[in-house]
């Protein structure tokens, strides 16, 4: 029985095929966040009024249903055959129903089916999405040095940032054009367009070796054969813990999805709406992996934390603004609320819940975890449009649900351990932190 890998690490490399493969995967799933607030009201449903936005919003939230049992099929195959096996399949899975979604026909055309088959392509999109991040994270991990391992998993996430700028940018010439353009074929070239960047990034993921953490396990036949019986065992109390801090990223579904209907609303330009999630994530490219090196220096705990608190702080502010026909202030706000604080917990998280688990479990873990936390994530769009938040006053029932997610993310993030100091081999296990080793194997 071999005792060590001969896989070498492969940091950057490792960072850099996550963050093309996150950006490919993101840019699929947040055009259809874009057109969801934007086009499908009036491309899918029968009529285009608050009824219409909500069903729309809710076929968003869609693939946040089929995300869990996602996490669970692609977290198995993820810890029991390898992080970047599943990762190739995540980002084909996406590009292609992101591309079948371009090519549906309308309401008008086929009625109810149209939706239907809507949701479909929005639920394969949702299983692929679930194993993504896990996955790219759970690889980058492994292949990172012990002392720097929040920075390279930041970029993981700041890829997700890059996708999201992508298809903002191809967005905005699309409203920009007539509605008998726009609305008929202008809407389906972002969809159809997203064929390219998976190209791009399938070759760039091809190359990349499966981990050294992953392959040594391996050659000692400590792979799990049913990982979610040690993880449910083990673990539960961390998978609990994800799913909670997790919240968290509702954060991000109100500002790029819920902001921009709100904006719509009080009179901010659509335009303009989609400019500011451009710029805002324009400048998290550069902040996150700068949080991502802080929370190496001090800690993952704090930098989270903070990154939930001031979320819920800056968020009414950045909705007041919008109103207040200040376009340069509400740039400011925008990037203030996303990019120096939403942005600080979610540069961390990949490091912060990947670092709860143990090698044979932390696909799975990640997964699962992530997974049902993002079902709020899913449906916050859908809700808070129920209760009256993209409506004239609307920011107050934002800025409240806002608060109370990223209050229960601290909360749960707070009862973590610090794992900044924790050798990457010794990771989900009980370690003597002075030490850097076993308390009991």
């Amino acid at each position: 029985m071999s005792e060590t890998t001969t896989t070498e690490k492969t940091p950057k490399k490792a960072a850099l095929a996550s963050f093309m493969g996150s950006a490919v995967e993101y840019y699929d799933f947040f055009i259809f966040g874009s057109a969801a607030a934007l086009i499908f009201p009036t491309v899918f449903f029968p009529s285009d009024n608050d009824a219409a936005l909500v069903m729309s919003f809710a076929t968003f939230g869609f693939a946040y249903i089929a995300r869990p049992f996602g996490a669970v099929i692609l977290g198995h195959f993820g810890d029991r055959l390898g992080r970047q096996r599943v990762l190739m399949f995540t980002l084909v899975l996406m590009g292609i129903s992101t591309f079948i979604i371009g090519c549906l026909p309308s309401f008008e055309q086929v009625g109810w089916l149209a939706p239907g088959l809507l949701v479909l392509c929005r639920l394969m999109q949702g299983l692929s999405a679930a194993g993504e991040q896990a996955g790219a994270s759970s690889l980058t991990l492994e292949h990172a040095p012990d002392d720097r391992r929040s920075f390279f998993t930041s970029w993981t996430l700041t890829g997700t940032q890059g996708g999201q700028i992508l298809a903002a940018l191809i967005f905005i010439p699309v409203v920009a054009l007539p509605d008998e353009i726009k609305f008929s074929y202008g809407w389906r070239i972002p969809f159809w367009a997203s064929a390219i960047v998976v190209v791009v990034a399938f070759f760039i993921r091809r190359s990349l070796e499966e981990t050294p953490e992953f392959t040594e396990a391996q050659a000692k036949g400590e792979i799990a054969k049913m990982p979610l019986i040690p993880l449910m065992r083990d673990h539960w109390r961390d998978v609990l813990r994800v799913v909670l801090c997790a919240f968290i990223a509702a954060v991000s579904t109100v500002f790029g999805n819920l902001a921009i209907a709100y904006g719509k609303e009080v009179g901010v330009n659509e335009s303009i709406t989609l400019w500011l999630v451009v710029a805002a994530n324009v400048v998290a490219l550069g902040t996150q992996p700068l949080w991502g090196r802080l929370a190496d220096r001090i800690g993952r705990k704090p930098v989270f934390v903070y990154g939930a608190l001031s979320s819920a702080v800056f968020m009414p502010f950045y909705l007041l603004s919008m109103s207040q026909d200040n376009e340069l202030l509400t740039f400011a706000l925008a990037i203030l609320t996303f990019s120096f604080g939403y942005a600080a917990a979610n540069a961390v998280w990949p490091s912060f819940y990947g670092e709860m688990f143990s090698t044979r479990v932390r696909f799975s873990g990640m997964a699962i975890g992530t997974q049902l936390g993002f079902l709020m994530a899913g449906f916050a769009p859908s809700i808070v449009t129920a209760l009256g938040g993209v409506q004239e006053g609307g920011w107050v029932v934002i800025s409240l649900f806002t608060a109370a997610i990223s209050i229960t993310a601290a909360i749960a993030a707070l009862t973590a351990r610090e794992t900044r100091d924790v050798p990457t081999a010794l990771l989900g296990q009980r370690v003597d932190p002075a030490r850097r080793e076993l308390v009991d194997a």
